[in-house]
């Protein structure tokens, strides 16, 4: 479970997001009410025949049509760091002795880094958001249990459509939203760094 700690400035990002604690991978909010966060493959519609994309049409609005709750679908880009992919192969041939492999090497980076002279590599992730606002069930285990079999259907669900999902961890929201409100420093500093700082700072969004 992770308990975040208040932060003194008032108005920090944690105190406008509203997050109490991630217990069992579920994102609790100020209010009581519950989170669970799928994260989902992707389709490449564009490559489908007509025929399939007219298929997946219909199991898509079939997939809607069947939901009893209001769900919320999070597209989350993010700016790739290069830089640090490069050092990691730098550092992985520090040991090599062969030297074709080295020039290899060292042409793969320069490659690397025409490719993105001027360019911005990003990644796209997706993401479901089951929520569960009833505040008459103040047992934690409640909400839960609503939770998994409202995630077990639209996982399900999904994967009528050929698209698979699961219920990402407790360190995985945290890091969703690490990079929401700290992004660059996401992207220099690995999240276990910045946990590990929370202690001494009380800040951690």
């Amino acid at each position: 479970m992770f308990q975040l700690q208040q932060a003194k400035n008032k108005g920090s990002a944690r105190s406008q997001i509203g997050i109490k604690e991630i217990r069992d991978n579920i994102l609790v909010l100020s209010d009581n009410s519950y989170r669970s966060i799928l994260s989902v493959s992707s389709l490449n519609f564009e490559l489908q025949s007509e025929e399939e994309q007219d298929v997946l049409i219909d199991n898509f609005q079939s997939f809607l049509n069947s939901l009893t709750i209001p769900l919320q679908i999070l597209i989350r880009i993010r700016e790739l760091d290069i830089e640090k992919y490069l050092e990691n192969i730098q550092e992985s041939c520090s040991d090599e002795t062969e030297e074709i492999y080295l020039e290899q090497m060292k042409n793969y980076s320069k490659f690397i880094r025409k490719l993105i002279s001027g360019n911005k590599i990003l990644s796209r992730k997706f993401y479901v958001v089951i929520p569960y606002n009833n505040k008459t069930a103040s047992e934690f285990y409640i909400a839960k249990e609503h939770l998994l079999l409202e995630q077990e259907i639209i996982i399900k669900g999904m994967e009528k459509i050929g698209m698979s999902a699961r219920q990402i961890t407790g360190l995985e929201i945290l890091d969703l939203f690490y990079s929401f409100y700290k992004p660059d420093q996401a992207k220099t500093q690995p999240l276990a760094q910045a946990i590990a700082r929370q202690t001494n700072e009380q800040n951690f969004f």
